[in-house]
């Protein structure tokens, strides 16, 4: 390289190096720019917490505070109340009762799902306490609102049945105990009900065999509700139909002891008769224990 060329390339370099200099400054001012804008756009700074910070309310007032709307039946602000106690206050001696309060209220507002969810917590928390029979009953309750007719899925009953004979063998002296029989029943007829739905559902489709089964279910684990007699009916019509007249007569025959004057018993009878045949309790059958 000559002595020009090496002078030819001084002004080349030079006006790069400022350029490098000039977009190194440009991209820091845009930065910064970036930077400032961000914090003028929140509104507790650059570093500030995306939420406020909650006041710090004393457990007793907030306590207070629950139990007046509990009693005006605002119960949505007992429970924002209560859980704002519970997170202020982990370790109060207010926290065992505000968890059977929000079960309460969660109950009374018809929200079923978060009443099971809060007795949880608090049996969990809580098993010996002297409001678990009342928190068990409240949860059983809240699954007994939800059951549904016997054409449709049954799990609601079955977690009834559950809850309230678990309250009724912890705590069998509580009054909570006492209560849920009716409820009990109710439950435990509801699914009897949905073992005829679908034992009918099978008679109706010719699969005898199936249909028998449900039914006997019925007979055998649900002898209290108001479906054995129809089951037992049931059971002539379906034996009678797979050949098997020596079941029907049977079933005919514990129909006629249990239930003699039931229109159930005069239709078997008459199905019978159309045979030629009459209700007769025959030795060794599974149904003959039970007249």
């Amino acid at each position: 390289m000559t002595s020009h060329d090496a002078e030819n390339t001084e002004p080349v370099v030079t006006p790069i190096a400022n350029m490098r200099s000039m977009g190194a400054a440009v991209r820091m001012s845009a930065a910064v720019l970036l930077i400032t804008l961000i914090a003028a756009c929140s509104p507790f700074g650059m570093f500030g917490s995306s939420t406020p910070e909650e006041p710090i309310v004393p457990a007793e007032e907030l306590y207070s505070s629950a139990v007046g709307n509990m009693e005006a039946n605002r119960y949505q602000s007992a429970i924002s109340d209560l859980e704002k106690l519970e997170r202020q206050h982990p370790y109060s001696e207010y926290n065992e009762r505000a968890k059977v309060m929000i079960t309460f209220a969660n109950f009374r507002t018809r929200k079923w799902r978060e009443t099971v969810l809060a007795a949880d917590r608090f049996l969990a928390l809580y098993p010996q306490s002297s409001e678990a029979p009342y928190v068990l009953f409240l949860k059983g309750s809240a699954y007994y609102q939800q059951i549904t007719d016997t054409t449709r899925d049954q799990t609601h009953a079955e977690d009834t049945i559950d809850t309230f004979e678990l309250l009724q063998s912890a705590h069998p002296n509580s009054r909570y105990a006492r209560e849920v029989g009716p409820m009990l029943l109710v439950a435990r007829d509801q699914l009897a009900g949905k073992e005829m739905s679908v034992g009918r559902y099978y008679l109706g489709n010719n699969q005898h065999a199936a249909a028998i089964n449900r039914f006997r279910v019925v007979v055998e684990e649900h002898d209290q509700s108001s479906h054995v007699e129809e089951a037992l009916y049931r059971l002539v019509e379906a034996y009678l139909r797979l050949g098997l007249a020596g079941e029907a007569q049977t079933a005919a025959a514990v129909l006629g002891h249990n239930y003699p004057s039931s229109e159930w018993y005069q239709r078997g009878f008459d199905l019978l008769q159309r045979q030629g045949l009459a209700p007769q309790m025959m030795a060794g059958n599974w149904l003959s224990g039970r007249a």
